[in-house]
């Protein structure tokens, strides 16, 4: 019998809750750790959607990466977005596991598949945070060059079709796109590590105006390719994972995308 612990345990095999910023809530958030798991869905995000989907799936846990806490919770009412979910999961008997700054971090995780996504060779970390327990170097971000150089025209075509994005965000800085660094989700605040690092080419998402203008002034190609597109390229990943170590469970991508979209006129 597989339990909610025993997957909870396989997740910090590949992304060490402990490894999280100081800011985030990962790990197992809500459920019985006793409770036996044969089917999972696995999400970027828990909406009700989710929620719903993993009840009529029969699933007994979500593995999310976005978490469904991040605040004390004082009171759960069926009114308040989040009391309403943890209410949900509570009356379907569903567990919820979510890691994020953590699995953002860690090698194979959130930025290694974005730039396996975009099929460049990862050679650095954007922003080195301290080591692992054998010493290893772990951080947020990649940096990474392509195989061949592209014009910024032909790889921003490049990005929508590998990332399934419906429109980019972006600012010239010049140049043609080798070097390149990622940050999946919100990193606009690490474009000048990118120049730094050398690269000509930042792709990331949830981008400030005057992150724009910067990029501009430092020459730098800077891309958002949103937070969704650049975050949820580690779902398969990880869900491969997940099947191999336990192949008599069954996890199950959700089928619901991004809830923003894009609207072209």
């Amino acid at each position: 019998m597989v339990t909610v612990q025993d997957i909870y345990n396989q997740l910090n095999q590949i992304a060490p809750v402990q490894y999280q910023m100081s800011f985030d809530n990962a790990g197992f958030l809500v459920g019985d750790r006793n409770a036996a798991v044969s089917k999972v869905l696995v999400a970027l995000d828990i909406t009700d959607d989710v929620i719903s989907e993993a009840a009529e799936l029969g699933a007994e846990l979500i593995v999310a990466h976005h978490p469904l806490l991040f605040h004390p919770l004082k009171h759960v009412w069926a009114e308040d977005v989040v009391g309403r979910k943890v209410i949900a999961l509570a009356k379907h008997n569903i567990a919820a596991i979510c890691m994020h700054t953590n699995l953002d971090i860690a090698d194979g995780g959130v930025n290694d598949a974005l730039m396996a996504k975009l099929g460049a060779r990862v050679t650095g970390l954007l922003e080195p945070n301290g080591t692992d327990e054998n010493g290893e170097p772990l951080g947020c971000g990649r940096v990474g060059e392509l195989a061949e150089s592209m014009t910024l025209p032909n790889f921003l075509h490049y990005v929508t079709e590998k990332l399934n994005v419906s429109g980019l965000r972006y600012c010239s800085g010049g140049r043609d796109v080798k070097h390149i660094a990622v940050c999946g989700g919100s990193g606009g605040e690490m474009l000048e590590l990118a120049r730094e690092k050398g690269c000509d080419t930042f792709v990331t998402a949830d981008v400030k105006y005057d992150r724009f203008l910067a990029a501009k002034e430092l020459g730098v190609n800077l891309i958002d390719a949103d937070h969704f597109c650049t975050e949820n390229v580690v779902i398969p990943v990880l869900r491969e994972k997940l099947q191999t170590a336990f192949p008599a469970v069954a996890f199950q991508i959700s089928s619901l995308g991004q809830t923003t979209q894009f609207y072209m006129p």
